[in-house]
């Protein structure tokens, strides 16, 4: 008899965040449909620490190759390798590219009372009195901090930049004026609608539906697109046909009209790559780190 295609057995998705973070609703809602499209359960196993590197490092050095081990994949797994002296692994070739997903809404957020209508009236502020500024992100070497410090290194300008373990800190600071401008994630969306926060900027491909009066950052001559897009990987070695077998699972879920009005109500940018694709996404980023790295001179060790 001829045996069942894959998956024939539960398949344990690693996240490296712990429970209750951000993404959880959305990994949640995939490994419903997951059980449903395939009959199999989505297992999710939370692996938070080392700026969430952690189900990386155990891809790369535990996980074998038979594609019932994945783990969520973003760029601070690509970025990682360039902060230290003794890389525990490659970005591109000790990980089997699966599926791109989506990214983040990030911007560049101010209280009213600052009086900037644009961007540029925030970086001549920031040029007039150096250092004086400052910005709050979601943490230290986080794709959000690096992409603020590489336009502050363009504009000429320096902001002191304080770094907050969650988005609710980055709000009720900027609403208490303790600091000037949060670059984060979306879950300033609802406070910038109802006008308590202004948007200056966006930093997704294109303009928001939801805030369409607000340019990208192309659009303001940058050429910078952050979404901090994520995806899934394996570890390296799995067989093109199991990939191709998870890619189409996921792909599935990916444009299942469930998971598009999730991302839609989520303000989740549609970062969708297949296999090939994202390998090349991967090698393309894991260049630009590398020059930001050393251009901004980081090291972790």
């Amino acid at each position: 008899m001829a045996q069942p295609r894959f998956p024939r057995q539960p398949v344990r998705l690693l996240i490296p965040w712990g429970a209750g973070g951000s993404i959880d609703p959305f990994m949640r809602l995939q490994a419903e449909l997951f059980l449903e499209f395939t009959g199999q359960p989505l297992v999710l196993e939370h692996r938070p620490g080392a700026r969430g590197t952690m189900a990386a490092r155990f891809l790369a050095t535990q996980a074998r190759p038979d594609g019932y081990t994945i783990a969520h994949h973003h760029l601070s797994v690509i970025r990682h390798p360039f902060l230290t002296r003794r890389p525990t692994w490659d970005p591109v070739t000790d990980f089997t590219y699966i599926i791109q997903q989506s990214g983040f809404l990030y911007g560049n957020v101010v209280h009213p009372d600052a009086g900037w209508t644009s961007l540029g009236a925030m970086w001549e502020a920031a040029r007039a009195r150096p250092g004086a500024l400052a910005y709050g992100t979601s943490g230290t070497l986080t794709t959000n901090q690096l992409a603020m410090e590489d336009l502050l290194a363009r504009e000429g300008a320096s902001m002191l930049h304080v770094p907050f373990q969650s988005s609710a800190e980055n709000i009720a600071a900027l609403l208490g004026r303790q600091v000037d401008c949060i670059a984060t994630a979306n879950s300033w969306a609802p406070l910038v609608a109802e006008g308590r926060l202004h948007l200056l900027a966006v930093w997704t491909r294109d303009r928001v539906p939801s805030f369409p009066q607000v340019p990208t950052l192309r659009e303001l001559g940058y050429d910078m697109v952050v979404t901090s897009p994520f995806g899934l990987v394996g570890p390296k070695g799995i067989g093109p046909e199991v990939r191709n077998a998870l890619h189409e699972i996921f792909r599935r879920i990916q444009f299942d009209p469930r998971v598009q009005d999730y991302m839609d109500r989520n303000h989740l940018p549609d970062e969708y790559l297949a296999p090939q694709a994202y390998e090349a996404f991967a090698r393309e980023r894991a260049d630009y780190e590398r020059r930001l790295v050393a251009r901004l001179g980081l090291t972790i060790d």
